[in-house]
């Protein structure tokens, strides 16, 4: 995109919806009788932050879709060239235990379902002892803290060269043989770190170095993660970074979904652990 500034504007809206969804954290950790699109229950801190993040997100200029991991269809919110997805509060099943949650949002200058490819720009916002988040386009990622005032204390972004961290998700029971040797080999080099919330995992290979996966499994082979909320924009963010995605065999920004709430395998993080990991488990 020529023109940075509907992008820039994605990204102080999201600033801005930051600390109005941390604040609603505060007796919104329970259940609601209704599911999500993919058959996930939802709590009412998910609706609180989809509701916060389609008024500000939605209602900028620029926008013209707006597609929610907790609403079944995309949205018609404007005339603007730009499409944005969201999945509002990514671990949101953590709040209970006080856990970090997160936010994930994709801008798209294609209608949804879009591909990674038609991407201009993706952050994510982690609610952790701090409220961070990290913004990236073509030109790169850059982290920010976030505040009542918005983003501030821009710094680069950047994957360190020396893996450090791993994170996999799903029951090692249900795990393929393929990847139980992937996993096997990434043990006895890193320390593991996972959270159950992306965002917060994604985070930590990001700060430290090394891979966060969340394979196919055994009675799911397009595993968890949706590709169009999770897997597209975060895999956009970490090879801004100077990272690599995959799905098991091409980039995760290669993948063309073929309905809004499709799910893919995702590794994230090092050139070298992901070529390993297409290596091993494609």
């Amino acid at each position: 995109m020529s023109d940075a500034v509907p992008v820039a504007d994605v990204f102080d809206a999201l600033a801005a919806a930051a600390p109005e969804i941390r604040a609603g954290f505060a007796g919104r950790a329970g259940e609601t009788d209704d599911r999500n699109a993919t058959g996930d229950r939802q709590l009412h801190a998910d609706i609180h932050a989809d509701d916060i993040l389609r008024a500000r997100l939605g209602g900028l200029d620029a926008v013209g879709q707006y597609a929610s991991e907790e609403a079944e269809d995309v949205s018609d919110v404007g005339s603007g060239p730009l499409s944005i997805s969201v999945d509002p509060l990514d671990g949101s099943s953590n709040l209970s235990a006080n856990n970090p949650t997160g936010t994930i949002v994709g801008v798209y200058d294609a209608p949804l379902p879009a591909a990674g490819r038609d991407l201009v720009a993706a952050a994510y916002v982690l609610y952790g002892p701090l409220t961070t988040m990290v913004a990236a386009t073509d030109d790169g990622a850059t982290r920010y803290a976030i505040t009542s005032d918005g983003r501030r204390d821009d710094e680069p972004a950047v994957l360190p060269d020396d893996p450090t961290v791993y994170g996999f998700g799903g029951r090692v029971p249900d795990w393929t043989a393929a990847f139980t040797d992937y996993a096997r080999r990434v043990e006895d080099e890193l320390k593991l770190r996972y959270s159950g919330a992306m965002v917060a995992d994604v985070n930590q290979v990001l700060t430290y170095g090394g891979v966060f996966a969340y394979p196919g499994l055994r009675d799911r082979p397009t595993g968890k993660l949706r590709t169009q909320f999770e897997a597209i924009p975060m895999a956009y963010i970490v090879e801004a970074a100077g990272g690599a995605s995959t799905d098991g065999t091409r980039s995760l920004l290669d993948v063309e979904p073929d309905t809004l709430h499709e799910r893919t395998p995702i590794y994230l993080g090092n050139d070298a652990l992901i070529d390993r990991a297409e290596r091993i488990v494609s």
